[in-house]
């Protein structure tokens, strides 16, 4: 193999979704088709010998295990995720495995909920992660020391590098690309795919009417349950405070220590979460939306979608096919 040739890993465990590890595959094995040369040497590993039943039924025939030596030669290992990773238990010798490549590798991580082994293997805390929207809450909840950042598409905190839900892989991948061999070649590798050479937006813009669990104390639930029944009414701190029958300042120190979040960050979640449920479920247009939110006027509420979604709700409503004369 020539010295110039890099190895790049997929781990992926039985029942691990395809897209996950044919995507990011694709993108390097691209990147080789434009050079016109092997940069990147593509391989495969399990944990057992045999094929791996990925979660479409597809079966796939594994170049490596972990137990193989030739896996001390890998540059870059992402791990897979899948369907039920959040609900996996992953094995004494996997997690040893992924510890040591942690360690041994020029740049490790995971795509989608491949965050999950990574966790596990305690190679995340106190690290700059993302993973697929849907599972992030079980990722924090588990592995409170991770720092999460669930809005983006991918991630980069030193050597360590996660990407969000399934097609993020892809992007993820060609910003692996962009750091060796520069970003002409990673725009002709996105022109060939048919993909964003940087998504616009965050993953947020995906998460499909998704209720945000009250966490905390019983006199927090209750608040954050009152507010979320409430979005449109004006809610203040003092006014939550007196709710929860705790002083202002002590609320609101409260809060922010159990929920994660300050009181007014956390309410224009839950406001911008209740404005994208009314943009798929209603033929409702921006301003409606917005009053009914409890936002003031259609520039603040735009401001504040933008803020927490990445995009505006006119771009959002085209990019879901949300269709409103205004």
């Amino acid at each position: 193999m020539p010295p110039s040739t890099r190895t790049v890993a997929i781990f992926a465990a039985n029942g691990a979704q395809m897209l996950d590890i044919s995507g990011p595959l694709d993108v390097f094995a691209e990147a080789n088709r434009q050079r016109g040369s092997v940069y990147y040497d593509l391989k495969i590993i399990t944990e057992n010998t045999g094929s791996l039943t990925t979660s479409s039924g597809t079966k796939i025939l594994p170049d490596l295990t972990i137990a193989d030596t030739l896996c001390t030669g890998i540059d870059t290992l992402l791990v897979a995720g899948a369907p039920h990773a959040d609900q996996i238990t992953p094995s004494l010798a996997l997690k040893t495995w992924l510890t040591h490549m942690s360690k041994t590798t020029r740049r490790y991580g995971s795509v989608c909920s491949g965050a999950f082994f990574l966790a596990h293997a305690g190679v995340l805390n106190h690290r700059r992660v993302t993973t697929h929207w849907a599972v992030a809450d079980t990722l924090k909840l588990h592995f409170p020391d991770i720092i999460l950042d669930i809005d983006a598409i991918h991630t980069r905190d030193g050597r360590l590098r996660t990407a969000a839900g399934v097609t993020a892989g892809m992007d993820l991948a060609l910003a692996l690309v962009t750091e060796d061999l520069g970003p002409a070649l990673a725009q002709d590798i996105a022109a060939q795919l048919v993909m964003f050479f940087k998504r616009p937006g965050g993953q947020m813009q995906f998460r499909r009417n998704r209720t945000l669990a009250p966490t905390g104390r019983a006199a927090l639930q209750e608040v954050q349950r009152w507010v979320s029944t409430r979005p449109d009414k004006k809610h203040t701190v003092a006014s939550l405070a007196a709710r929860s029958g705790l002083s202002p300042r002590h609320f609101s120190r409260l809060f922010h220590d159990e929920v994660g979040l300050t009181p007014a960050d956390w309410i224009e979640n839950v406001r911008i979460e209740h404005a994208k449920t009314l943009f798929h479920d209603g033929n409702l247009a921006p301003k409606q939306v917005a009053s009914l939110c409890g936002f003031g006027d259609i520039d603040t509420f735009r401001r504040a979608f933008v803020r927490r979604v990445g995009i505006t709700p006119a771009d959002y409503r085209k990019r879901h096919g949300i269709i409103h004369t205004d």
